[in-house]
């Protein structure tokens, strides 16, 4: 099928029109950049040369400190070029191309989180058979298949968008390209593109967020009823708490941008909700598990003294 668009590149418009914020915001968000760099590499790090965190749920967690990484690059890089450019554009394929990428690894992010709240699940729910069900080759298996499921979902996208016919303004009224603002600049029949985006991208979201659930509401059940350790319970629980707060900081702005209709939504709320999951979630998920965590902080300690 031939590409129709009409325009070789579009500008992003960015944060906010206002010329005399964007120095300030250039600091601010390459600021945040080099710490969701740093606090995520520093856990990757710890997670891999250290042996006693060779164990599936810190391997999950390297995955997703890998995640966040690759996440943020997608788009913030663009954005801080752009506060300090006049001309804010990015070629079509660029276009397309960050649009895949980010969709990717968003939606393999959001499976992982659902991986490994089946992880705490088995470990809490069934100890005794937990190194048997999460051996090494399993959590090997579970997370290339997230990866493998994330590429494909946002390969349907990317597909489905490049062919869109824009005709008219280029202008994207955002800081990268995602789907919701192209189909705001495209003419003609984009009724396949709007079931695409409520029904896979809500399933890709609403699945994920449902299995993790569900597995708590297991965990939660499971705990109530058969430990009656009130130091055990306690134990169990704060060791779920920091991935819980991981999946509501990113599945609550996430919801809220792609379930809802596309015609009731305000650009500006759009962009700021955005941030929250884009920017915001990739720099607070490092320093929640390790500020909650001992293991980690231990580990990362001890990492430090011998590179010293």
């Amino acid at each position: 099928m031939p590409n129709q668009t009409s325009v070789t590149e579009f500008l992003l418009l960015g944060v906010t029109d206002i010329q005399e914020l964007q120095p300030l915001l250039f600091v601010l968000f390459l600021a945040i950049y080099l710490v969701i760099v740093a606090g995520n590499g520093a856990i990757l790090m710890v997670v891999i040369s250290e042996p006693r965190l060779h164990s599936p749920m810190y391997f999950f967690l390297g995955n997703l400190s890998c995640l966040d990484i690759c996440y943020s690059t997608v788009t913030l890089p663009k954005m801080l070029g752009n506060f300090l450019s006049s001309h804010k554009a990015i070629s079509f394929w660029g276009c397309i191309s960050q649009l895949h990428f980010f969709h990717f690894l968003s939606s393999t992010e959001a499976l992982l989180l659902a991986v490994m709240a089946f992880d705490r699940f088995v470990a809490i729910c069934k100890p005794l058979r937990y190194t048997l069900i999460m051996n090494p080759q399993v959590c090997a298996q579970m997370a290339v298949t997230v990866w493998i499921i994330g590429f494909l979902y946002a390969l349907l996208h990317s597909v489905m968008t490049s062919h869109l016919n824009v005709c008219g303004s280029n202008h994207i009224h955002h800081f990268f390209c995602d789907i919701k603002p192209l189909l705001e600049l495209a003419c003609g029949n984009i009724e396949l593109n709007q079931w695409l985006l409520n029904t896979v991208t809500g399933t890709i979201a609403m699945g994920p967020f449902f299995l993790t659930l569900l597995s708590y509401g297991y965990i939660i059940t499971h705990l109530s009823f058969k430990t009656h350790s009130c130091s055990r319970l306690h134990k169990a629980l704060s060791t779920c708490a920091s991935h819980f707060m991981v999946v509501v900081l990113f599945f609550a702005p996430v919801v809220f941008t792609y379930i809802r209709p596309t015609s009731g939504s305000s650009m500006d709320q759009d962009r700021i909700i955005a941030i929250m999951y884009s920017v915001v979630t990739p720099v607070l998920n490092p320093l929640i598990y390790t500020l909650r965590n001992k293991q980690v902080k231990g580990a990362l300690r001890r990492v430090i003294r011998r590179r010293l």
